[in-house]
Order: C-alpha cells, then structure tokens, then sequence
C-alpha cells in the first residue's frame, strides 16, 4: 500500500506542476491580450483625430469619444454655419441691453484662456486674429496673397482689449470683431476627452487630435509613453526628438504644419497680429508639455509668436510647462530644467 502511494504522488506530482506551468502561461497570455490597444481613428475638428485605450475592450467608450469631437465642433467651429462661435462672429446670438452676448461655459472657457495668453504674451498672440486669418487661404494649391490694404482695414479690429468677458458673458467694443480660436479649442477638447475616459474607468491612454498629444497616465506596465517631436520640413515621422510622457500633454506649433511659398518666401498660418502677416522671428517650432492641454495648446502660439528669447523667457516663469524651440538653423533649444522633468528617449540633430 505504501509503495502504491509513493507511486501515485511520483505520478501527480509532476502532473501538478505541469498543470500550473500551462495555468501561468494561460494567465500570461490572457493578461497580454487585454493589454492589446483598442484604437479609433476618424477624420474629426478637420484633422485627423486617434483615440488609444490601453486598459479597456470597450468600443463605445471610443465611439462616445468621437462624439465628443463632434459635440464641440458644434461650438468651436469658425467655418461650420450652425456653429456657436460662427453665430457670435457674425452677431447672429441674441444680445441684452448692454450688449453683451452670453456664451455656453465651454466657448466662454476658452476665450477666457485666449485672453489670458494675449495678455501674457503682451498681445503677440490674440486670438481676435479672425478678421486677418480669414483672409489667408492655406489649404489651397493657389498660393494666392491678400491685398495690403485689406489686410490694413482687417487689422483695425484685432485687439485683444476690446472684448469684455465677465463669466459667460462677452461684448466686443468695436463693431465686426471676430475671434479665431483655432490655437485653444483642440487644446480644450483633449482635456475633456481625458475627463470622459477617467470618468469611465481608463487610466492608460492617448489622444492624439491632429498632432495635439494627450497622454492619460502611462502604460500598463508602468512605462511612460513615447511621443515625438517632428522635425521640421522632413518626412512625417522623423522626429528631432522622442519623449517618455506619462499624463502630459505635448502640443506643438510650427511654420510647416500649413504654409506655402511664393516668389521663394515661406507663408505660414502663424500670423503676427500687429502687421497682419506671418511671423519671421528665426522660428520653426514651439512645443510644449504641460498638464493641461488647453495651456499647451495657447502657450505654444504664444510663445511662437514671441520669439526664441521672450518665448523662453515666458515659459520658464511658468510652474510646470516644458518647452522645446527649434530655430532655423535646425538646433533645439530646451527650457530650464527640461531634462530633470522630462525623459529623453532619443535625440537626432
């Protein structure tokens, strides 16, 4: 009988082990399976908009994502007719006595973010631009150029100072002023992308709303992220330098993302709103990594449009903003104490 149990145990015992080698290797490879990305990529806010779930299968989780885009271009549009923020460009919302318009939270939200970057940046960024950028054309293949003296007449209403805002409620002081807000809205639609996929449970994801990257937490695993930064004027995807981000947004604003060239200068949709034409300040791009990617979104215009020197300068009195210019000698150019916040992956000159 002894030697029959002996015999048994000899038997299951390898038996045993054998069956939790195959239960770890099941449990491995079910845990890699769910850790598979689920992606959604739609042609949304006129770019091409990617939402990446690490830690969920949920589809519409993805699907109400996109419907997010959509609910805000609703609002934020500058050429959609039914737009909010096309009605108040051309006075078609309702007014009270004094003259104010009053605004949903989100549009007032923004251009309350607008305001406090022109201010910061002492109106080098300004987002009543609308009467000038609306003159520039550069999606088109004719290269074509304003007249000078529309661009004169459409100056007289860019001014960041003349629109009042109080809560929800905002008045122009000069009659035909409009507002582009083409530098904030896709900062803000990131942020709330990021508080609808928190407010269902995903802690690892990405967003990527044309070039706009938000990063929500890190990888599964506990790994950052890793976003790059295009080089200008090369290939999609050669990139200067590639970042571990982890719940960081990294926006970035440049002279090649929409321009084109006549007569051997370089137009750009960075338009100066004190002459009405774009910025030629040694600049290629500006990119930024902040918690908020509204912020992101405002100060990489701003601080474009100021220059290498100010632009720094503005960003190091900020708590918690990183930023990398490149000039047009090709070098980048890094804030202060941008490497002890922010993990290099690689660098290319």
């Amino acid at each position: 009988m002894k030697k029959h149990k002996i015999l048994l145990a000899r038997i299951l015992l390898p038996a045993f082990f054998i069956l939790l080698f195959l239960a770890a290797i099941c449990q491995q490879y079910g845990r890699q399976k769910t850790e598979q990305p689920l992606s959604l990529t739609s042609f949304k806010l006129n770019t091409v908009v990617r939402v990446t779930l690490y830690d969920s299968s949920d589809q519409e989780i993805l699907e109400r994502a996109m419907d997010i885009c959509e609910e805000y271009e609703d609002i934020f549009s500058r050429t959609k007719e039914s737009s909010e923020l096309f009605r108040l460009n051309h006075q078609e919302l309702p007014k009270d006595k004094e003259g104010f318009y009053s605004l949903s939270k989100p549009l007032a939200q923004v251009i309350e973010a607008g305001l406090t970057y022109a201010e910061l940046s002492d109106g080098a960024f300004d987002i009543t631009i609308a009467p000038v950028s609306s003159l520039w054309d550069f999606t088109s293949s004719e290269n074509s150029l304003p007249e000078p003296e529309d661009i004169q007449a459409a100056l007289s209403l860019v001014d960041y100072k003349n629109v009042s805002l109080s809560g929800s409620r905002l008045r122009f002081e000069k009659e035909g002023m409009q507002l582009d807000l083409g530098a904030a809205a896709k900062g803000y639609i990131a942020d709330q992308i990021k508080e609808y996929l928190l407010s269902q449970g995903v802690t690892s994801a990405l967003i990527d709303l044309g070039g706009n990257v938000l990063c929500v937490g890190s990888h599964p695993d506990g790994t950052p992220f890793e976003t790059g930064i295009q080089k200008p004027f090369s290939d999609r995807g050669e990139q200067i330098l590639t970042l571990g981000v982890e719940n960081k947004s990294v926006v970035t604003s440049g002279v090649y993302e929409r321009c084109f060239e006549k007569d051997g200068i370089l137009y750009h949709h960075i338009l100066n709103p004190r002459t009405g034409y774009p910025y030629d300040n040694g600049l290629l791009s500006v990119t930024i990594i902040s918690d908020s990617s509204l912020d992101g979104d405002c100060l990489s215009t701003a601080c474009f449009s100021l220059g290498l020197e100010k632009g720094m300068e503005l960003v190091n009195s900020l708590p918690d903003i990183q930023a990398v210019f490149i000039t047009e000698d090709g070098q980048f150019h890094l804030s202060d104490g941008f490497e002890e916040s922010v993990t290099v992956v690689s660098k290319k000159s």
